[in-house]
């Protein structure tokens, strides 16, 4: 893991990425070279001053450009848009692999989302597979989770994806819902079976927890809160510009008053939050140059730490093991009240993100509110207001609004996920909220397949609000494909049907 990639190779890879010889940064990290890096190099220095010398030339020469996933892939719109998904899940298909470049190889096919997204994705990967599931594939629910269960064995946590330029973050932790996902199709002997690794996740994000002596003490993913419980926060390793989206990063830096190091540890974490990027993440809900993701802790992140150490409880139980069942329960229940006790507001009804510098709660309404209920975390009461302010104010034309502002960020209005829509409609299920929950399942079916039938293409992303419009944001072009977006919509069509 520790040999040269292309974005070691100075000053080739910043000239390349500051001019933007490609629109979208990604793609020069996953280009494969074609010659040693020190011809590269010695030619670069030899040519760049002489007059005739074009950059983008130099590039096409030295190295072989990535080819988008599913290039070529036509929808058949004669066929249904479950139909289509089908045949997607053969086109999205990865093989396993050797080295080539950045991307890390795994020993087990798999799915990928597509268009620039040519490799696994992390949380990316538990709502494709409740296609997978939908769809009766059950061998390669079974790939997925040892291509995950070989990461965290080979490397100690799961990235953000199979790249090198990952490594040094994780993305939110949906592995212990993978092994729930394969129990319930298997039997819970699964849990014991996955259980070694289920606590190698628990280690990576607990890392130096047992360090932290007094509140506010932060380390890695662990924080220390006022009243002394542990907490957890997104964190990267690094805290330079990420080499997938440099030119953005040095260009976001020139309009930050955050030291750099600091700026950019904070892009690094909200990347590894999967919300990249929010208001949620700003100290000024207008402003991208006050991000300050690692002073936050998220809701969601807490919940699905939660539920690890529930799912390792039940292993433990299963193992025969009933002391560290109890220790592992305990540690569940110690978690869900620190949940209650800093992310709910009581006099608003809604679970917010918590700011460990202000020590208050955030003021951004998000969709992250709801993972307290998608894990049955919340009262009755709670689930109540929760589910009156979803309806009041995220519910949409066509579905609901990961954020209630409008920044230009992607996971802001007007802008829906899939991940989002599940985490929410199975939320309002778990409280009997079932009218909600279909209006809101309805609405996001019939705009994913008013826009296949119009485009032939199943989008990463929707505009909720207007739905005659594409959704916008981010620091690439919408992508199609798409593997989670698949996996969503299949498993709720499954359930609610389409549309009439």
């Amino acid at each position: 893991m520790s040999q040269i990639e292309i974005y070691d190779l100075h000053p080739v890879f910043e000239v390349v990425q500051m001019n933007a010889v490609f629109p979208d940064a990604k793609t020069f990290v996953d280009c494969l070279p074609k010659y040693p890096f020190e011809e590269i190099l010695a030619d670069y220095f030899n040519q760049k001053d002489k007059p005739f010398f074009h950059l983008k030339d130099f590039v096409e020469k030295h190295f072989d450009f990535p080819i988008p996933h599913s290039t070529g892939y036509q929808s058949d719109l004669s066929k249904t848009t479950e139909q289509n998904i089908e045949t997607l899940w053969d086109v999205l298909t990865h093989q396993p692999d050797k080295k080539a470049g950045s991307l890390i190889p795994l020993p087990y096919p798999y799915i990928v989302p597509g268009g620039r997204f040519g490799e696994i994705y992390y949380w990316d990967s538990y709502f494709t597979m409740l296609g997978l599931k939908a769809s009766g594939k059950t061998n390669m629910l079974i790939n997925m989770i040892n291509n995950f269960s070989y990461l965290l064995d080979t490397i100690g946590h799961i990235p953000n994806g199979n790249r090198t330029y990952f490594l040094s973050r994780s993305q939110p932790p949906f592995y212990s819902l993978m092994i729930k996902m394969l129990a319930d199709v298997k039997g819970d002997a699964i849990l014991q079976q996955y259980l070694p690794q289920l606590e190698k996740e628990y280690l990576f994000w607990m890392k130096a927890a047992e360090q932290l002596k007094e509140p506010g003490d932060t380390l890695y993913h662990v924080v220390k809160m006022p009243g002394g419980e542990i907490m957890n926060r997104y964190w990267d390793e690094k805290d330079i510009p990420r080499p997938e989206s440099y030119r953005q990063d040095v260009e976001l830096a020139h309009q930050s008053q955050q030291n750099l190091p600091q700026l950019f540890r904070n892009l690094r974490a909200g990347a590894e939050s999967g919300w990249d990027y929010s208001c949620r993440w700003f100290r000024d809900e207008d402003a991208f140059a006050t991000i300050h993701t690692t002073d936050i802790i998220p809701v969601d992140l807490n919940c699905l730490i939660g539920h690890l150490e529930k799912i390792i409880a039940e292993a433990y139980a299963i193992h025969g093991d009933p002391e560290k069942s109890r220790h592992y329960f305990s540690l569940a229940e110690k978690r869900k009240m620190a949940i209650q006790r800093y992310c709910w507001n009581e006099s608003i009804g809604f679970y917010f993100d918590y700011d460990l510098r202000t020590n208050q709660q955030k003021k951004a309404y998000t969709l992250a509110g709801m993972f307290p209920l998608f894990f049955q975390m919340a009262t009755d009461e709670q689930a109540n207001r929760v589910t009156t302010i979803i309806r009041e104010k995220f519910l949409c034309d066509g579905g609901v609004t990961c954020t209630l502002k409008t920044t230009g960020q992607q996971w802001d209005a007007p802008n829906g996920w899939a991940p989002l829509h599940w985490i929410t409609i199975m939320g309002l299920e778990n409280y009997g909220h079932h009218e909600l929950a279909t209006i809101i399942a309805q609405r996001w079916i019939k705009l994913n397949t008013d826009v296949f039938k119009r485009t032939g293409k199943l989008m990463e992303k929707y505009n909720v609000v207007d739905t005659h419009l594409e959704a916008g944001g981010g620091e690439y072009e919408g992508q199609d494909g798409f593997g989670w977006t698949n996996g969503v919509l299949l498993a709720l069509i499954k359930k609610y049907g389409t549309p009439g």
